[in-house]
């Protein structure tokens, strides 16, 4: 790969002709349209937080150097920034009076009000520019170097990189698009950012496994498909699923493994009534300890009681009730063990200890029982595994 060091930028020059897309929050052009400021394995624009944003151009004011930048020279001659998108970025939404910055005395001041003498300061702080020129893959792996410092891209932002392409712009458009109303409801069940590509990773994930692949698999696949009608269908079909039988939502529903779920329960039918009932109930019953699991465990009938993650007898529980068992026991000459007093085997009489008994509800929990000591009983190893929920 080829690189040449440029002096000549100024933010004046590759401000001209700025365009950016405040709805899909990322900038466009730059450089008289010569400069293509978001590549398609850019990540999205993350500055755009009154502070990232405004401390740019606070180095600008003062002087301070804004480090390199890096510009891939395309085949067709035009220029794509490789590093430094969200600096310059950030800029062009400053001259271009998307927002402003504080002078010393407090006060709010746009690019449009500031005097000549500070716009002229601006307009020809030069920039120390890098252009690139080489292979599809010397430029991407010369982008994954450079993302190193600074704010990592994460694995979606690599991918998104690596198998950049038709798919992954239409991808984008839907998934990655932080104004898009879709937001509210998928947030209900995935938590993360748009900008960082959460919500793709996301539906990327569920349609992958869906079809037995690797989400590097999937992207390749389909890097060069001119539409994303198979995964936005099948995130759909997934949130509509749970939507349909779940009647409210949930902090605990948020990031489950809702692609898993839906494989595993799609066919069975349920009463969309019954089942939140009975999620509520359960998330209010202190002895569950694990709220994330009752989903699965309604879904599932109610079977697999360690996705709850009972609450089990506490120490002082189980010795104050092993003492009142051995002591009863030694009296009339039976085992601490209930259900070895009453059988008909050589340990009908033996006195067990502590460390070879188990902790067990009277009345199962799944029956109403209660984790107390009331409903507590100390049984030998034996007898406690083979009870199970009776």
């Amino acid at each position: 790969m080829k690189t040449e060091l440029h002096t000549e930028f100024t933010i004046e020059a590759i401000c001209k002709g700025f365009v950016y897309n405040t709805l899909e929050g990322k900038g466009l052009y730059g450089l008289n349209g010569q400069l293509i400021i978001q590549p398609e394995y850019q990540r999205n624009y993350i500055y755009a937080d009154g502070k990232r944003d405004v401390a740019v151009i606070d180095s600008v004011l003062k002087e301070y150097p804004l480090g390199l930048i890096y510009f891939n020279r395309r085949p067709d001659g035009m220029l794509e920034i490789l590093d430094g998108q969200q600096r310059i970025t950030s800029i062009g939404r400053f001259v271009t009076g998307k927002f402003s910055v504080k002078d010393k005395n407090g006060m709010e001041q746009y690019f449009s009000g500031m005097n000549e003498e500070i716009q002229k300061k601006i307009n020809e702080t030069k920039l120390l520019v890098y252009i690139c020129e080489g292979e599809e893959e010397e430029i991407k792996d010369w982008f994954k170097t450079i993302n190193i410092t600074g704010i990592p891209l994460n694995e979606q932002e690599f991918l998104n990189a690596l198998y950049s392409g038709s798919f992954v712009t239409k991808a984008k458009e839907t998934f990655s698009n932080s104004n898009s109303p879709k937001i509210t409801i998928w947030s209900d069940y995935v938590s993360g950012s748009a900008n960082r590509q959460d919500f793709l990773h996301t539906a990327l994930e569920w349609v992958a496994t869906h079809n037995a692949q690797t989400i590097e698999q999937y992207m390749s696949i389909h890097r060069n498909d001119d539409n994303i009608n198979e995964l936005k269908t099948y995130f759909d079909t997934v949130i509509d699923w749970i939507d349909a039988t779940f009647k409210d939502t949930t902090n605990e529903m948020k990031n489950l493994e809702w692609g898993r779920l839906y494989e595993t329960y799609y066919k069975n039918p349920y009463n969309p009534d019954e089942l939140w009932d009975r999620v509520t109930a359960l998330l209010a019953d202190d002895f569950v300890t694990n709220n994330k699991g009752v989903f699965e465990y309604v879904l599932g009938g109610e079977t697999d009681k360690t996705l709850l993650n009972i609450r089990i007898f506490d120490e002082r529980t189980k010795k104050a009730k092993y003492q009142q068992q051995t002591n009863d026991a030694e009296q009339k000459g039976e085992s601490n063990c209930p259900l070895c007093a009453v059988s008909n085997t050589p340990n009908k009489n033996k006195i067990w200890k502590l460390s070879e008994m188990d902790a067990d509800h009277v009345t199962a929990w799944s029956k109403g029982g209660s984790t107390d000591i009331s409903n507590c009983q100390m049984l030998c190893k034996t007898h406690n595994r083979a009870k199970g929920n009776k």
